[in-house]
């Protein structure tokens, strides 16, 4: 198996300002990778990749809006400037939504597949050619399990990380042509700062948070797949129970999940 150094590897990091994002760029940095990070909190990533300059590494802050086209193609071309090149991009940005579909609206949907999938597609398309050019490249895509199990209360996320999961395996096929390996992250619950930039926060499907892995430990993850070329990656004990028995019995899955709403949606 092929074991990826990322010791002077050019990556390229969404959503790096906080969370997942912040932990990843700082666990790459220490593994020597040449970081260009982008978020669009300009003070958070700025002030993130001035600690990790002092430290000694090779960081740069790039702010931006990936569901922009001009910001998209910004950020890559700061990345070719500065760094000659680019050989891993990892998606890892994202929205949420946790609301009941029926409660929900349009626009959220549009902005969560925006985000979750539209835009590291585009970014993907934009930088095939470099990677095509880069050292051991990689493309990859942070998910989530409700990529492989659609969660009540948490459907337009469920459905953008579905479609997710449906591109990274169709493009493993296509990138093969160009040398370019394409690895795919499943967290289970985290207790990131997606949680605190909810989109709609009125669903009533319990999940505790403070029970979610810390972030640190789903980045130690990602960069551990990005070492050892993993194609698919499941973290969390949550997410490896659920998919594990959700492959083997998906309907006693969704009994248990109906069970649940018809409880809380009872009249009393």
């Amino acid at each position: 198996m092929m074991r990826r150094d990322l010791s002077g590897a050019r990556v390229l990091l969404t959503g790096a300002s906080s969370g997942i994002g912040r932990s990843l760029a700082e666990q790459a940095a220490r593994a020597g990778a040449k970081l260009v990070l982008t978020a669009r909190s300009t003070d958070k990533l700025e002030q993130l990749a001035r600690s990790l300059t002092t430290l000694g590494a090779e960081a740069i802050a790039v702010p931006g809006d990936i569901t922009r086209e001009a910001d998209r193609q910004h950020i890559l071309a700061t990345a070719l400037e500065r760094f000659d090149g680019l050989d891993v991009l990892i998606n890892n940005a994202g929205v949420g939504s946790w609301c009941h579909f029926a409660e929900n609206s349009e626009e959220v949907l549009r902005r969560v597949f925006e985000v979750n999938f539209f835009a590291p597609a585009e970014l993907i398309r934009l930088a095939i050619p470099e990677l095509h050019k880069g050292r051991q490249p990689a493309i990859v895509n942070v998910a989530s399990m409700c990529g492989r199990r659609g969660i009540p209360a948490w459907s337009e996320y469920s459905a953008s990380k579905f479609a997710l999961c449906g591109l990274t395996e169709a493009l493993r096929g296509e990138m093969v042509r160009f040398g370019i390996d394409v690895l795919l992250v499943l967290p289970g619950l985290t207790r990131s700062e997606l949680w605190s930039n909810l989109l709609r926060n009125t669903g009533r499907y319990p999940i505790d948070v403070s029970k979610g892995m810390p972030p640190e430990r789903v980045a130690a993850g990602i960069l551990r797949a990005v070492r050892n070329n993993r194609t698919e990656t499941v973290l969390g004990w949550d997410a490896r129970w659920m998919l594990r028995i959700n492959r083997f019995l998906p309907r006693l899955v969704d009994t248990l999940l109906a069970r649940q709403v018809r409880k809380l949606y009872a009249v009393a």
